[in-house]
């Protein structure tokens, strides 16, 4: 059982302290450099891109997460350090160095992330002069959620508490990201943190689970990059009985119920999005199959062109789902938009298209639903439409 935070935040769980500063990478009104701090050591876990190019701070943060332990992450924004050679993996390592120095830790606690424009070294005079000056707090981590935003227009954070055998823990997260995102990570970054006792091996178990449920089930443009990263610390502060694999479940549906909005969150606010677009798959063959489904139909950009002219062409929706990959029976198929059933066992079902055309230009919230009738698999993705404005944002990105 959980509740809200009221504001919460990244920050909310006991022990943790978070700030930032304007450091002059993006721009002088900007927020662009920030550091997350536990006043204790925590145990750690982490997922990382599949772009087989990785930035500097990944390569570094990959190897560091490994030991299962951190005490506090560096982020900038504006600039991935990707793309930078020998160099920018230097440079990764001097900003833990300074993160590790303003704190008083050893510098091999300290994670490293970095989002922002690839192919551009760090400016590192901004760097050593911004860390010093930053001062971690326990409401600093709204002002953390914005240091890690580039394309973003609203900050995206969460926390819950959960009441479990009688204690009371609570996690904390935050994310960025609404261009180059598409399932097995994207431009995005996702800090979380829980002052929870749970086991080193239960802990990876756990964020994994959670990545596949949210971040893994959401499409913007199809895009990847190579500074995709989650962290999850946990500091044990809240002294819970200890939380394994036995005992996990209350653990397991709240550090889902974050990812899962912190990843929302990021669908809706989709680089040009006017809509956000939620695909169910039911009745799949199986989970794996499922979520395949969901996600080849939450990527599709002629689906996502179609939502967004109020298009109720559910053509595009069967053919998406036919070249997935899950097995379907085309005499077993019935499809949904926004709860209206537009397909029957393999044939068109009778709907006003006037009709279905107003509910879809007067929903900020697209409902796509597909019942497969093969078996209990089912999953939900998500996604946005795609808009001119999605076009004009990245034909100028670095210019």
């Amino acid at each position: 059982m959980f509740t809200l935070v009221p504001s919460g935040s990244v920050g909310s769980a006991s022990g943790f302290l978070a700030g930032a500063v304007r450091a002059g990478i993006k721009s002088k009104e900007e927020l662009d450099l920030a550091i997350l701090y536990s006043e204790v050591i925590c145990m750690a876990a982490g997922v990382f891109t599949t772009n087989q190019i990785k930035s500097a701070p990944v390569i570094l943060s990959q190897k560091r997460i490994v030991k299962g332990r951190a005490q506090a992450v560096v982020v900038n924004s504006g600039c991935a350090n990707a793309c930078t050679g020998g160099q920018g993996l230097a440079d990764a390592h001097e900003m833990a160095n300074l993160a590790a120095a303003k704190l008083s830790i050893s510098p091999e606690e300290v994670l490293v992330a970095s989002t922002g424009v690839i192919g551009v070294p760090l400016p590192m005079d901004k760097i050593r002069a911004g860390i010093p000056k930053i001062k971690p707090t326990r409401e600093g981590g709204h002002d953390f959620c914005r240091a890690i935003m580039t394309t973003d227009t609203r900050p995206k954070e969460m926390a819950v508490q959960v009441d479990s055998r009688g204690t009371k823990f609570t996690i904390g997260g935050v994310a960025k990201g609404i261009g180059m995102v598409h399932p097995n990570l994207a431009t995005m970054l996702c800090f979380v943190t829980t002052d929870a006792v749970v086991t080193a091996d239960f802990l990876p178990a756990a964020l994994q689970k959670a990545v596949d449920c949210s971040f893994n089930m959401v499409s913007i443009d199809g895009d990847t990059s190579p500074n995709d990263c989650v962290f999850l610390l946990a500091n044990g502060l809240a002294g819970n009985e200890s939380i394994d694999f036995d005992n996990g479940g209350d653990f397991q549906e709240a550090l889902n119920a974050v990812c899962i909005h912190l990843a929302k969150s990021m669908a809706r606010d989709g680089e040009g999005a006017t809509k956000l677009i939620e695909v169910m798959v039911e009745g799949a063959e199986d989970q794996v199959w499922a979520r395949q489904a969901a996600r080849t139909i939450a990527g599709s950009q002629l689906v996502k062109a179609a939502i967004y002219g109020n298009d109720p062409n559910w053509g595009r929706i069967v053919a998406a789902l036919g070249r997935s990959g899950a097995r379907v029976s085309e005499d077993r198929l019935v499809v949904y938009l926004n709860d209206v059933c537009v397909m029957k066992q393999g044939c068109p079902a009778t709907f006003s298209k006037e009709e279905m055309t107003l509910s879809l230009s007067n929903s900020d919230n697209v409902l796509i639903k597909l019942c497969l009738n093969s078996g209990d698999g089912q999953a939900t993705a998500w996604g946005c439409d795609l808009s001119e404005e999605y076009v004009r944002i990245n034909s100028r990105y670095t210019t």
